[in-house]
């Protein structure tokens, strides 16, 4: 990527130039006349300008001179959109409009290079002032690292920080299939500890996007191996059978699978994540209550089905364990597939692609409310049992249509009269 995005030899006026017309600065929500003199562009859009990965709307982060949290609403009132206040004692704002999030922040320190200076690695250290011609200014050699391939922290110091630093180090690497330097690695591993004193959320905002990665894999087994985790971990630690599971977890996995771009992008991170934290650790983190469960169901049925055979293991549930498998993952099956032998996963994924299989996509055979209509049922848990019932004996291909659904309902009512009442029966 880095040779054919970086022209070999290309000066750095060239560069500019080359990454101001990428940026397409024509297309921003608001012209770049819009800011002050001595706004910048820094950070994640000027190295991915310089890398051409830039997405369609890509975030734009500008540090100027003046209260940014003043010249944020102004631009507000004047152009549109949302302002949010992100730091109100380090004067930082963010615009949103039409769909672009433009972050304001208002130097630190004398210069434009001294902001510079304190920011984490080289690679995000580098800025493009807004004026007429284009000019890239790099005081710590970040364009060395882009072209080597490499990640560089600017100081141990500045890591220190904001220790969230340390995690965002592994995931860049892993977005950006980079190197961590030496010096930098070792500072990730001495000071892992630190990061427990970040907010959660700002943790899980990382991790997550280090799940989506291309080598997250490869990232979360470093994670792991260099203790970043540790405290959202069980208090014996990290699950041994944790990194042996993310080998399991690449990229070439899930293409292998058969995977589209929409199901890798849905059960690839979701695989990662739930192999190195679970639905407690999510909990410190303040997931959201549906990510804690997606997670602890998967570690559930992973553990339930084991590293060996889990295909064969699966076959040999009973109707109601294979019944609650299906109705726990109908959503993320995929995630759990990503560590099975292909012939049987793929087995399955053709299957659960299919939403009218009753086993992969369970359906109750008739609705409730019919049910208390035709058999005179009351609401009641015996209901919500026979409800079960029909659900299994469609998945299993015992019961199809409305008719066979009501007779197999009144059978088991005969089976399972309420206490001191008659079995219901149909006219």
């Amino acid at each position: 990527m880095t040779p054919a995005a970086i022209p070999a030899g290309a000066t750095a006026p060239q560069l500019a130039e080359l990454a101001w017309r990428r940026l397409r600065p024509q297309s921003w929500p608001l012209p770049p006349q819009a800011f002050p003199a001595g706004a910048a562009l820094v950070g994640g859009a000027v190295r991915d300008a310089l890398l051409n990965r830039l997405p369609p709307q890509p975030d734009l982060d500008l540090v100027v001179e003046e209260d940014a949290i003043a010249l944020c609403r102004q631009l507000g009132r004047r152009h549109g959109g949302s302002v949010v206040v992100l730091d109100a004692e380090r004067s930082i704002a963010r615009l949103v409009i039409q769909g672009w999030s433009v972050d304001l922040a208002r130097q630190e320190g004398g210069c434009l290079e001294q902001d510079l200076r304190r920011r984490d690695y080289r690679l995000n250290a580098m800025a493009l002032p807004l004026g007429e011609t284009p000019v890239l200014l790099d005081p710590l050699e970040g364009l060395t690292d882009l072209r080597q391939g490499q990640l560089m922290a600017v100081a141990e110091a500045n890591l220190l920080d904001d220790p969230l630093r340390l995690l965002r180090g592994v995931r860049l690497a892993s977005e950006l299939g980079f190197a961590l330097e030496p010096q930098t690695q070792r500072w990730l591993q001495q000071h892992h500890a630190s990061l427990a004193g970040v907010a959660g959320e700002r943790v899980l905002a990382e991790l997550e996007k280090l799940a989506a990665s291309p080598d997250g894999d490869r990232g979360l087994g470093q994670c792991l191996a260099w203790g970043l985790l540790q405290p959202w971990q069980a208090p014996g630690g990290a699950d041994p059978q944790a990194s042996a599971l993310l080998a399991r977890l690449g990229a070439d996995q899930a293409e292998g699978l058969g995977l589209t771009s929409a199901e890798r992008q849905q059960a690839l991170p979701l695989a990662r994540l739930a192999a190195v934290v679970d639905g407690t650790g999510l909990r410190a983190l303040r997931s959201s209550r549906r990510l804690q469960q997606r997670v602890e169901q998967l570690r559930r049925w992973r553990q339930r089905l084991g590293a060996q055979a889990p295909a064969q293991r699966a076959e040999g549930l009973s109707e109601g364990e294979r019944l609650r498998l299906q109705r726990d993952l109908e959503e993320d099956l995929p995630a759990l597939l990503l560590s099975w032998p292909a012939e049987p996963a793929q087995a399955w994924l053709e299957r659960w692609r299919d939403l009218n299989d009753p086993l992969f996509h369970p359906r109750a055979a008739i609705d409730g409310l019919t049910l208390q209509r035709e058999l005179g049922l009351k609401a009641s848990p015996r209901l919500g049992a026979l409800l079960q019932h029909l659900m299994q004996q469609r998945a299993f291909g015992r019961v199809q249509g409305r008719l066979q659904a009501l007779d197999a309902a009144q059978r088991w009512l005969e089976r399972h009269p309420a206490d001191g009442e008659p079995a219901p029966r149909r006219d």
